[in-house]
């Protein structure tokens, strides 16, 4: 019989603070291209629109997740509401679209 390893308590949000960390490197990586495409690119009035959403997005994405890593630093931290998932999701779209523009 093989024996498992007791759970670590504290190892379920140290990865979820890491995932929520890659998330905001992605879309930190997403934002800056699309900053340097609009620059080499078409400088036109949807260029610049599109880089103000991203950004925009960026920051959204970027305080959604500080406060959840600052949450997951409690000894018990909560649940995730269901608010900034949509938030974050949204914010992910968002930045998405505004690439798309930004290509097209």
């Amino acid at each position: 019989m093989t024996e498992t390893a007791p759970r670590d308590p504290a190892a379920q949000p140290e990865r979820t603070g890491f995932a929520w960390r890659r998330s905001t490197l992605a879309g930190t990586v997403a934002a800056i291209l699309a900053v340097r495409l609009a620059l080499h690119g078409d400088t036109g009035a949807v260029a610049a629109v599109a880089v103000g959403l991203t950004a925009a997005a960026w920051l959204v994405l970027l305080t959604a997740a500080h406060r959840r890593i600052r949450a997951l630093d409690r000894a018990r931290p909560g649940a995730v509401s269901v608010g900034s998932v949509t938030l974050a999701a949204g914010c992910v779209v968002a930045m998405a679209a505004c690439g798309t523009l930004l290509v097209l």
